[in-house]
């Protein structure tokens, strides 16, 4: 007997599963680092699926993400497994993410032939500027178009820079917990303390891109590398103000240290 795939096909069948990744992701990511499981604790999927109230396709897909992210280690017998991790892992990750792009940038300035390659990444940084701008206090919906946004942006910086080697190179320094530049906590839209830090960035893409444009390498480079510093000071922000009990079973999942090393952009 033939079987019947149980899949949607229909453009708003697929735009409703991405929007459920896309929740599964931010509320799986929060619950990690709040201590909601413990390390080395094996994710049981269906009772996930029902309690974040999205189908398992979704939550596959947003599992396999974080575990990209180096949230989550994929075992062959056990599924996704909960990972370890430290803070000055994450500080370190995002510094190096910052030196690769830094460097993406400036080959950018250095290697585009015509303005024309310039469009999609000026066509990118003013979206997102206009978002940030007309948005007072992002909802969830707006949240995950910034998202969306600034990954585009990211990954069209690579493309710009012509190097298969930084390629490699960034995608292996992402693949610590935050170092990519879309790992964003719930707290990061729901909070009117760090919205500053959104215009902030969204004024630095547009800066990028003109550096990128007047072929000041070292301007772009410089850009770039402070872009990631402001990432960094998004999330001690979020981890600082975290409201989770210093007690509580699991809250060591990541090694909240406030006495961390203060970020250097100011």
């Amino acid at each position: 007997m033939q079987r019947v795939k149980q899949t949607s096909s229909t453009p708003g069948g697929k735009s409703k599963a991405s929007s459920q990744t896309a929740r599964a992701v931010l509320s799986l990511r929060e619950m990690l680092v709040q201590g909601r499981f413990r390390p080395g604790e094996r994710i049981r999927e269906v009772p996930l699926a029902a309690e974040l109230k999205v189908s398992r396709i979704p939550l596959h897909l947003a599992l396999e993400r974080l575990a990209h992210e180096g949230f989550l280690e994929i075992r062959p017998t056990r599924g996704f497994v909960v990972q370890r991790f430290s803070t000055e892992d994450i500080y370190d990750a995002i510094e190096l993410r910052g030196l690769l792009e830094g460097a993406a940038a400036r080959l950018a300035a250095e290697r585009y032939k015509h303005p024309s390659e310039l469009s999609a990444l000026h066509a990118t940084s003013y979206e997102i500027l206009t978002l940030v701008r007309r948005t007072k206090k992002l909802t969830m919906e707006t949240f995950n178009l910034y998202i969306d946004l600034n990954a585009r942006f990211h990954s069209g910086l690579l493309d710009l820079s012509h190097s298969r080697m930084l390629r490699r190179a960034i995608q292996q320094a992402c693949s610590l917990p935050f170092a990519s530049p879309s790992a964003f906590l719930k707290r990061q839209y729901i909070s009117s303390d760090l919205w500053e830090l959104f215009l902030i960035s969204a004024d630095q893409h547009c800066g990028i891109v003109d550096a990128i444009a007047n072929r000041d390498a070292m301007r772009a480079e410089i850009l770039t590398r402070e872009h990631a510093r402001v990432a960094r000071r998004n999330l001690e922000d979020a981890l600082r103000n975290s409201e989770l009990p210093p007690d509580m079973a699991g809250a060591r999942l990541i090694e909240l240290s406030l006495s961390v090393r203060p970020s250097t952009s100011r």
